[in-house]
């Protein structure tokens, strides 16, 4: 039952570190699809919209199969990667950590560079809470209005959670539960389960 643990971050994390007058502001965010990594990029390129780079990580999935490292200018491998190292570092999944940075008129090097972002990012993930997630899996059953309490026993019993629900003399309950336990519910409600 193991198997369908990852960790993530509880809540949105920040972070600033200052390098020979450049200031980067570190973000880590909680994700779980591709359109809030994108709407959280969006946000902060136009809140910091003065900075000179946007460089950011992050990896979702569950098995963190989804990556991706972003240097936004910076020489290759020296923001994205060392970003990406932090989050993987903590093995963590469903995590975005952007960097924002404000050239400060020194020019850092790329091990300067590599340092500075591994940093910021490590900082920001410390000051977030890491928390123990499940992976989830969904269904949609339905069933008859007199069928009510047994349906609703056997998902307080998984512990499933009720996304969607109508109740009318035909019920449909839409669910998610915890992966490991889907085999014992798939198996009890057999019988009510949709494609």
């Amino acid at each position: 039952m193991e198997n369908d643990i990852y960790y993530t971050i509880q809540a949105p994390a920040e972070a600033m570190l200052k390098e020979k007058g450049s200031r980067f502001l570190a973000f880590a965010y909680p994700i779980d699809n591709e359109e809030l990594i994108k709407e959280q990029l969006q946000q902060l390129r136009k809140k910091y919209f003065d900075a000179s780079h946007h460089c950011y990580a992050y990896i979702w999935g569950e098995k963190s199969e989804n990556y991706r490292a972003n240097d936004d200018g910076e020489p290759a491998n020296s923001a994205g990667m060392p970003i990406l190292g932090q989050i993987r570092s903590r093995n963590l999944s469903n995590v975005l950590v952007v960097v924002v940075r404000y050239f400060g008129g020194t020019k850092l090097g790329v091990g300067g560079l590599i340092q500075a972002y591994k940093s910021a990012a490590a900082q920001a993930l410390d000051n977030a809470l890491i928390i123990e997630q499940f992976s989830q899996a969904s269904f949609t059953i339905r069933f008859e209005y007199a069928q009510m309490n047994w349906v609703m026993k056997v998902l307080k019993d998984t512990e499933a959670q009720i996304m969607e629900q109508t109740m009318d003399l035909a019920c449909q309950i839409k669910f998610s539960v915890r992966k490991a336990k889907s085999p014992i519910i798939a198996d009890k409600l057999q019988n009510f389960l949709q494609p």
